[in-house]
Protein backbone atom coordinates (compact mmCIF):
# COMPACT_ATOMS: atom_id res chain seq x y z
CA UNK A 1 0.00 0.00 0.00
CA UNK A 2 3.03 2.02 0.35
CA UNK A 3 3.93 1.88 -2.60
CA UNK A 4 0.42 2.42 -4.52
CA UNK A 5 1.10 5.93 -2.49
CA UNK A 6 4.14 6.86 -3.43
CA UNK A 7 3.10 5.88 -7.15
CA UNK A 8 0.27 7.96 -7.07
CA UNK A 9 2.34 11.11 -4.81
CA UNK A 10 5.33 10.57 -8.00
CA UNK A 11 2.05 10.82 -11.09
CA UNK A 12 0.51 14.17 -9.19
CA UNK A 13 4.14 15.57 -8.60
CA UNK A 14 5.77 14.19 -11.91
CA UNK A 15 2.92 15.14 -14.21
CA UNK A 16 3.22 18.13 -16.76
CA UNK A 17 2.18 19.26 -19.84
CA UNK A 18 5.30 18.59 -22.02
CA UNK A 19 4.92 20.85 -25.48
CA UNK A 20 7.63 18.79 -26.88
CA UNK A 21 5.03 14.97 -28.53
CA UNK A 22 8.40 12.94 -27.29
CA UNK A 23 8.61 14.49 -23.49
CA UNK A 24 5.39 13.69 -23.82
CA UNK A 25 5.05 10.17 -24.40
CA UNK A 26 7.63 9.29 -22.39
CA UNK A 27 5.91 10.27 -19.48
CA UNK A 28 3.09 8.23 -20.61
CA UNK A 29 5.20 5.24 -21.49
CA UNK A 30 6.67 5.65 -17.86
CA UNK A 31 3.35 6.47 -15.68
CA UNK A 32 2.07 3.06 -17.86
CA UNK A 33 4.59 1.12 -16.93
CA UNK A 34 4.31 2.09 -13.21
CA UNK A 35 0.62 1.14 -13.11
CA UNK A 36 1.22 -2.27 -14.22
CA UNK A 37 3.70 -2.56 -12.58
CA UNK A 38 1.42 -1.58 -9.56
CA UNK A 39 -1.75 -3.81 -10.60
CA UNK A 40 0.04 -7.12 -11.04
CA UNK A 41 1.63 -6.21 -7.27
CA UNK A 42 -2.55 -5.79 -6.17
CA UNK A 43 -3.61 -9.12 -7.76
CA UNK A 44 -0.20 -11.19 -6.52
CA UNK A 45 -1.49 -9.94 -3.23
CA UNK A 46 -5.34 -11.03 -3.96
CA UNK A 47 -3.42 -14.46 -4.61
CA UNK A 48 -1.54 -14.53 -1.66
CA UNK A 49 -4.63 -13.58 0.75
CA UNK A 50 -6.66 -16.69 -1.05
CA UNK A 51 -3.32 -18.75 -0.46
CA UNK A 52 -3.66 -18.18 2.98
CA UNK A 53 -7.01 -18.77 3.45
CA UNK A 54 -6.09 -22.04 1.98
CA UNK A 55 -3.87 -22.72 4.45
CA UNK A 56 -6.08 -21.72 7.69
CA UNK A 57 -8.66 -24.42 5.80
CA UNK A 58 -6.82 -27.27 5.02
CA UNK A 59 -7.24 -27.05 1.88
CA UNK A 60 -4.11 -25.63 0.32
CA UNK A 61 -2.20 -27.79 -2.59
CA UNK A 62 -4.92 -29.67 -4.08
CA UNK A 63 -6.35 -28.41 -7.34
CA UNK A 64 -9.07 -26.07 -8.03
CA UNK A 65 -9.63 -28.19 -11.36
CA UNK A 66 -9.93 -32.04 -10.23
CA UNK A 67 -8.85 -31.84 -6.69
CA UNK A 68 -5.68 -33.87 -7.10
CA UNK A 69 -3.00 -33.02 -4.73
CA UNK A 70 -0.71 -30.43 -6.65
CA UNK A 71 2.87 -31.55 -6.42
CA UNK A 72 5.62 -30.75 -4.20
CA UNK A 73 7.83 -28.83 -6.90
CA UNK A 74 5.38 -26.92 -8.19
CA UNK A 75 4.22 -25.19 -5.06
CA UNK A 76 7.99 -24.89 -3.93
CA UNK A 77 7.89 -22.78 -7.44
CA UNK A 78 4.81 -21.11 -7.05
CA UNK A 79 3.26 -21.21 -3.72
CA UNK A 80 0.15 -19.59 -4.78
CA UNK A 81 -0.41 -22.31 -7.42
CA UNK A 82 -3.89 -23.45 -7.22
CA UNK A 83 -3.86 -25.96 -10.24
CA UNK A 84 -1.94 -29.17 -10.75
CA UNK A 85 0.54 -28.69 -13.80
CA UNK A 86 -1.49 -30.98 -16.15
CA UNK A 87 -5.02 -29.12 -15.64
CA UNK A 88 -2.67 -25.57 -16.06
CA UNK A 89 -1.03 -26.95 -19.20
CA UNK A 90 -4.41 -27.68 -20.77
CA UNK A 91 -5.46 -24.24 -19.82
CA UNK A 92 -2.31 -22.71 -21.17
CA UNK A 93 -3.49 -24.93 -24.35
CA UNK A 94 -7.31 -23.88 -24.52
CA UNK A 95 -6.04 -20.08 -23.86
CA UNK A 96 -4.01 -20.19 -27.03
CA UNK A 97 -5.91 -22.07 -29.55
CA UNK A 98 -8.95 -19.38 -28.39
CA UNK A 99 -6.20 -16.08 -29.09
CA UNK A 100 -3.60 -17.35 -31.14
Amino acid sequence: MEEVDRTVSHMKDEAANYPDPSDRASQEEEFSLELRTRDRERKLIRKIEKTIDLIDQDDYGYCETCGIEIGIRRLEARPTANQCIDCKTLDELKERQLHG
